[in-house]
């Protein structure tokens, strides 16, 4: 394909293709898992906004893999703040138990904020954390993790935590979550 005048944009001074167009080249090739994650970084990054999503489809007709990409589409969610909670919401998908929620805000009664979920099914009252090297990876993101943690779970909420070393596994995280959401069923 033909890169066309409103796909080329400067970076620096150096010419580059748009993020529209990077994003749509690299969904044809990548595989489900790595095309949402990038979808989702470049929602939640502000490189592009839903309506590039609804662009997609005409950039991409005709292509080699453009009918798995256009599905990938479809799970898109710039909500998503990582890779890592990309997959581990897709592994939950894939196993049946979608979150029914991202980035679950949890308030006490007065509306304090106790803490933000990366996924979260509000009826159990569960949260899954995906936790990165990155962000979770310093003495002080450690202790911040368990505060945060520990008001959670005093206010009812299982916290469970999975790191990427977990998303390579395909039954582990769903079997984790169901396993979380029957126990509390039988509070």
């Amino acid at each position: 394909m033909t890169v066309g005048p409103g796909d080329v944009v400067e970076v620096a001074g150096i010419p580059a293709t748009s993020p529209l167009r990077t994003v749509s080249d690299v969904i044809l090739r990548a595989d489900r898992y790595s095309a949402v994650s990038v979808l989702d970084s470049a929602l939640n990054q502000g490189r592009m906004d839903p309506a590039d999503l609804a662009a997609i489809p005409t950039l991409i007709r005709g292509r080699r893999g453009a009918v798995v990409a256009r599905a990938c589409l479809a799970e898109a969610d710039g909500r998503a703040q990582s890779p890592l909670e990309t997959r581990a919401r897709l592994r939950c998908v894939d196993g049946r138990v979608p979150p029914d929620t991202l980035q679950l805000e949890v308030r006490d009664d007065d509306g304090y904020l106790l803490g933000i979920g990366d996924l979260g099914w509000r009826g159990p009252r569960l949260i899954a954390e995906a936790d990165g090297r990155d962000a979770h990876g310093s003495l002080e993101a450690a202790y911040a993790d368990r505060r945060r943690q520990n008001r959670l779970v005093n206010a009812g909420w299982t916290i469970l935590r999975f790191t990427w070393q977990d998303t390579l596994r395909p039954d582990y995280i769903p079997w984790t979550v169901r396993q979380a959401i029957t126990a509390a069923g039988h509070r």
